[in-house]
């Protein structure tokens, strides 16, 4: 790259000759200057200068990566004093990350967790975000090419735990399936919280992580390998249909019916589902049904009398979020997952995965969120000080490190009770511990949004520039407190699963 003196720079200063310097980059801007979202005059004004301060008051630094054919040199002599993080990379700003990837020792995670971190980490900004940012705004869903990418990388395979199943694919970082374990799917699970768009990230899978487990462990064995070997390899897509207009948290009460034919070879089902994510383009439906007044389920393939709506939510369109009305549709009986009436044990446990998921994933964006405001807090200056050199934003960061550092931990701790429990212990002793975890994690999350819309301002509730990432995250946090069970039925289930198991204790 060619070098520069700051003095040269200096003689670049007009109109049509205009050159600026950002860290120690030079980037020449003449005939930018005119197409600047702000107005030429504005970035004229500093052409042969170092414009490092006043590019970052108002810019992310993703702009640079956008601009970088205008960059046509350096500063001589001189390094940048900016981190530029590529693909990868783990953030250096203080709890960015989980304290073990920050050079912390943990009992949890070993040189394969780091490794596979680096490699979905990279493979997500590099493959997956550039189609994020264009589908999300317009609300479309994942392309086929990227389920492609995603199943022939692994990264499907590596959300749905340790199994047999990853026998069948290349792991991320070259991780052997009898090395991989749960801590690796939560990294999994976290990374694409890195996405920054929540609708387009649940149009990757959020509906397989909930609806693929009930296959994976119920149906009968030819059915499994075939819908597990579809669905892992990007080539077709399921999702999980319990809610209905009438039935949220009390399963118990849906009415959708399966009624057995006279030849007992299919089930007719009649009934309606409503906001089911990915619904829109699923292929398979793992479905909560009554069958004689009792719950099952059964794997409902895409078929004649199936028919899916969009409906609008608060963030885009790209999840597909569904209404799927079942009319006369025929499911073959071999295609019951479980036992006929044992649908609420399936349900129930399933539950658990789903919970742990959504734990992650927010848990995770929150970290995120509390990188966004460290780092918006050392750069905005007000009243002609730092943000952080404020006690009131210190005070705010201090609690919303906490709250993120504690519920971490406690993740951290159910996440390797996953790693030594059966599934079936995992269904009956960590229900209420998962609950009460994702109480807490979405309450902190609330605390955590409501500190960071304060700490951005304005700029938090503008969908473009430096609050970007924090307009997403006020106007989408909600909703892992309402999936998976909303926060007074996790407290309710949490305390109840505890007094199922109380000792005769006394004062």
């Amino acid at each position: 790259m060619k070098e520069f003196t700051r003095s040269e720079i200096a003689k670049h200063n007009s109109e049509n000759d205009a050159w600026i310097i950002i860290d120690t980059t030079v980037y020449d801007i003449s005939k930018f200057a005119g197409m600047h979202p702000g107005g030429e005059l504005l970035l004229l004004e500093h052409a042969g200068t170092d414009a490092t301060e006043q590019f970052y008051a108002f810019h992310r630094q993703e702009v640079l990566k956008k601009y970088e054919k205008l960059k046509i040199g350096k500063i001589l002599n001189e390094s940048p004093e900016i981190d530029f993080p590529v693909p990868g990379d783990f953030s250096k700003v203080p709890y960015g990350e989980h304290s073990a990837f920050q050079s912390f020792y943990s009992p949890y995670y070993n040189k394969s967790h780091h490794e596979f971190r680096r490699a979905i980490r990279k493979f997500i900004l590099e493959e997956i975000l550039p189609e994020a940012t264009t589908n999300d705004p317009i609300g479309d869903i994942a392309s086929k090419e990227i389920w492609k990418k995603m199943g022939d990388f692994g990264f499907l395979a590596c959300r749905m735990g340790p199994g047999k199943h990853l026998d069948n694919f290349k792991l991320p970082a070259n991780i052997k399936p009898s090395e991989f374990d749960y801590f690796h799917e939560q990294i999994a699970q976290e990374e694409l919280m890195t996405i920054g768009y929540p609708s387009y990230q649940d149009s990757l899978g959020s509906g397989m992580v909930i609806g693929l487990p009930p296959v994976m462990h119920f149906a009968k064995p030819h059915i499994r390998d075939r819908v597990m070997h579809e669905v892992l390899t990007g080539e077709k897509q399921i999702c999980l249909a319990i809610t209905e207009p009438g039935a949220g948290s009390d399963v118990a009460a849906i009415t959708t019916t399966a009624t057995l034919t006279d030849d007992g070879k299919y089930y007719i089902v009649n009934g309606i589902k409503k906001w089911i994510t990915n619904g829109t383009f699923s292929d398979y439906f793992s479905t909560a049904v009554t069958i004689d007044g009792g719950i099952s389920m059964l794997l409902i393939e895409r078929s004649s009398g199936l028919e899916t709506k969009p409906i609008k939510t608060s963030y885009s369109a790209s999840a597909g979020t569904a209404l799927v009305i079942f009319e006369n549709v025929k499911v073959p009986v071999e295609n019951l997952l479980g036992e006929e009436g044992g649908g609420f044990f399936v349900i129930m446990a399933n539950f658990n995965h789903e919970r742990w998921c959504i734990i992650a994933g927010i848990v995770f964006a929150c970290r995120k969120i509390v990188e966004e405001c460290f780092k918006w807090s050392n750069q905005r200056m007000v009243f002609g000080k730092r943000l952080i050199d404020q006690p009131v934003i210190r005070n705010k960061l201090a609690h919303m490190v906490s709250k993120v550092e504690a519920v971490t931990n406690w993740m951290e701790s159910l996440t390797y009770q996953f790693n030594k429990m059966s599934y079936r212990e995992v269904a009956s002793k960590l229900g209420g511990p998962l609950a009460l975890l994702k109480l807490i994690s979405t309450r902190a999350a609330h605390d955590i949004v409501d500190d960071a819309v304060q700490i951005f301002g304005g700029r938090a509730i503008t969908q473009t520039g430096m609050g970007r990432a924090i307009e997403m995250a006020q106007r989408t946090y909600k909703y892992a407190a309402i999936l998976g069970g909303s926060e007074e039925i996790m407290a309710e289930l949490g305390i109840r699963q505890a007094i199922r198991k109380f000792p005769n204790a006394r004062l």
